[in-house]
């Protein structure tokens, strides 16, 4: 199945009156924002007594930890880099004392627990799927997916913040670090580019990767990353569009309205990815690609404008769903 043109738009215009917003450290923080005011009395007093402030600063947490690196020895120190201090902004909560230990810890015990790129943290392979645009639905038999990715991370989490043991490769201390990954993870999940993506060969054509282990890196474009726009890449496009952090009334009243996802809990990240899968096609619609140049592809609009004003229609959706689907999640977690 996909997506038609007609049922974008009618989701476009019942969902979307304000700027366009995605998943930035502000995007993340809007996210958060949203869940915070429609989490029940219950779930947001444990989420309080967990954490000791609110989803909007916690969302940002699992980028922060980015910032922590090896330096020998098999040691681990928080390092931001001081090229980009904007990056650091949404981090200084968890600067110094035990909330840097605790980041500084988590990245040790999540750095080599699976098998992903030499030199990069497991948990960074967290963040995403890269399920091929040519699927219709989220199933782990598809190239693109893991025991490491963000429907298994989401799904560790939920089962720690239940009072259980998350399953390997996952090292999740508590409920806290369960909480911290979840006010994250489900916003990712809705960026259609972290969880769809194209394989292309060197001529720039799609190209289908098959099942588990298709995804060679000759063809993997790693969700949008090396296919470029001038200076920028598609991937952070969709990261950042417009930017807001904090909930309005129209945003609220627009999550609010979003019908809840049936069926159980431990159900819900599959569901949703599948969801994602095909607004992934949406991501890519009206685009071609050039010879590939390196490790990058060339982007090439069949219409840029047309297609930045879709985009940045489906961001504000995909933005509502996250807050409106976090808030589920815990208030089914607390009822």
């Amino acid at each position: 199945m996909r997506i038609t043109l007609s049922a974008i738009l009618v989701l476009l215009v019942t969902l979307s009156c304000s700027p366009a917003l995605a998943w930035s450290p502000s995007g993340h923080q809007l996210v958060g924002s949203i869940a915070d005011q429609m989490l029940t009395p219950n779930a947001r007093q444990h989420v309080h007594a967990l954490l000791g402030y609110n989803l909007r600063t916690a969302a940002t947490w699992p980028d922060c930890v980015r910032s922590v690196k090896p330096v020998g020895s098999g040691d681990f120190s928080y390092l931001p880099d001081p090229a980009h201090p904007e990056y650091r902004t949404p981090c200084v909560r968890f600067e110094g004392g035990a909330e840097q230990l605790r980041m500084e810890d988590y990245v040790k015990r999540n750095w080599s627990n699976c098998v992903y790129t030499t030199g990069r943290g497991c948990h960074e392979a967290y963040h995403f799927a890269d399920v091929p645009v040519q699927r219709d639905d989220y199933q782990r038999t598809y190239a693109g997916t893991s025991d490491h990715d963000i429907v298994s991370a989401i799904t560790a989490a939920q089962i720690v913040l239940k009072g259980g043991t998350a399953p390997a490769p996952f090292s999740i201390k508590d409920k806290k670090e369960a909480l911290l990954l979840i006010a994250h993870f489900v916003g990712d999940l809705h960026q259609p580019l972290h969880v769809g993506a194209v394989y292309l060969d060197a001529d720039g054509r799609l190209v289908d990767p098959g099942g588990v282990g298709g995804d060679t890196p000759a063809i993997h474009t790693h969700g949008g990353n090396s296919i470029t726009d001038g200076g920028s890449n598609l991937h952070s496009e969709w990261d950042n569009s417009g930017l807001g952090d904090t909930a309005d009334a129209t945003l609220l009243q627009a999550a609010r309205a979003l019908p809840k996802t049936p069926g159980a809990p431990a159900t819900w990240p599959s569901v949703w990815a599948s969801e994602t899968v095909l607004t992934s096609h949406v991501a890519f619609q009206g685009l071609s690609f050039g010879h590939k140049s390196g490790t990058h592809w060339p982007l090439i609009f069949a219409n840029e404008p047309s297609y930045r004003a879709i985009k940045a229609a489906q961001q504000r959706v995909q933005v509502i769903r996250a807050g409106a689907r976090l808030a589920q999640l815990l208030n089914a977690t607390w009822p």
